[in-house]
């Protein structure tokens, strides 16, 4: 094992980190199935667990290369099927960042928010690492936000001690960190069986999370990283449907993303054509409102020849 040679990250995110992703192992529990590669909510685990950290400077993905909705520098153990920690050390050595987010690549609700979450228990605590714990307390060394100093020191001293880091397991790295802790049940959910699965596809459908999980799959299939207020879009498709026609909800939705991305794209140009859109469609139904109020409102025309 060779000195650390770090590289430089990419472009720092707003939080300035790096991320780590371990997307390797049998996946035993799952009959030996492609684990990152399972589909949940219509996107594989694997470019979920990206999304959440869409905003690293440099992202590796320590397994055999595979299509991915975001590009990341990708990594393998030596020798293969090392165990977590060698693949840690695998994926460290492309980074450069002073803060690393290491993450398994099966959790299937882990999102932004609790990214941020992690990176920022760990600056204010002054710990090595901050870890998420699950529904029993227990630690989720695979779900935490650690500096990427105290990991090559240990990483090195563990290597010294057992002449190489195969089959550690990662106990044996995080026993030596001063460590903090965040609580959160759902993004701390991995998916190690198909009843697990089952249970990540059960949840999202479910009626306060299946719009948003819609969008988010919708993003990244279309290759769109824009944050929208969804609130706003859904406000215009009611008003275009009830002031207008049912079908014109989903064309002037349409319309709108067709112009903001006319106008340069972003939150702004969207946000200004749903207005103008609102407007025109607040305009229908005053004029059909008014129509209905007039004298003799409802009554068919008379169509004779000698009519008027």
């Amino acid at each position: 094992m060779t000195a650390y040679e770090p590289q430089p990250s990419g472009t720092p995110g707003a939080d300035g980190y790096d991320a780590v992703v371990l997307a390797g192992g049998a996946a035993r529990r799952l009959g030996g199935a492609d684990k990152p590669g399972v589909r949940v909510g219509g996107r594989a685990l694997l470019d979920r667990v990206l999304a959440a950290c869409a905003d690293a400077g440099t992202t590796v993905v320590v397994a055999g290369p595979r299509p991915t909705a975001r590009p990341v520098t990708w990594a393998h153990e030596d020798p293969p099927g090392g165990g977590p920690v060698a693949a840690l050390d695998a994926g460290l050595r492309h980074t450069g960042a002073e803060h690393v987010v290491v993450l398994s690549a099966d959790l299937p609700f882990l999102g932004p928010a609790t990214v941020r979450r992690l990176l920022g228990a760990l600056r204010t605590s002054g710990a090595e690492g901050a870890l998420l714990t699950d529904t029993g307390g227990r630690d989720q060394p695979l779900v935490a936000a650690y500096r990427a100093s105290a990991l090559r020191r240990e990483l090195g001293a563990l290597t010294l001690e057992h002449d190489g880091l195969t089959g550690l397991p990662l106990r044996r790295l995080t026993a030596a960190l001063e460590l903090t802790r965040v609580s959160d049940p759902v993004a701390s959910f991995d998916c190690d069986t198909w009843d697990d699965i089952a249970a990540a596809r059960a949840r999202i459908r479910e009626h306060g999370h299946v719009l948003d999980e819609w969008i988010s799959a919708a993003k990244d299939e279309l290759g769109i990283d824009l944050d929208v207020d969804t609130n706003l879009l859904l406000d215009l498709a009611r008003d275009a449907a009830h002031g207008v026609a049912r079908p014109a909800a989903p064309l002037t939705t349409f319309l709108v993303g067709y112009a903001a991305g006319r106008a340069g794209g972003g939150p702004e140009a969207v946000a200004e054509a749903t207005r103008k859109a609102v407007a025109l469609a607040l305009r229908w139904a005053d004029e059909a409102a008014a129509a209905d109020a007039e004298p003799g409102a409802g009554k068919a025309p008379d169509s004779r020849p000698d009519a008027g």
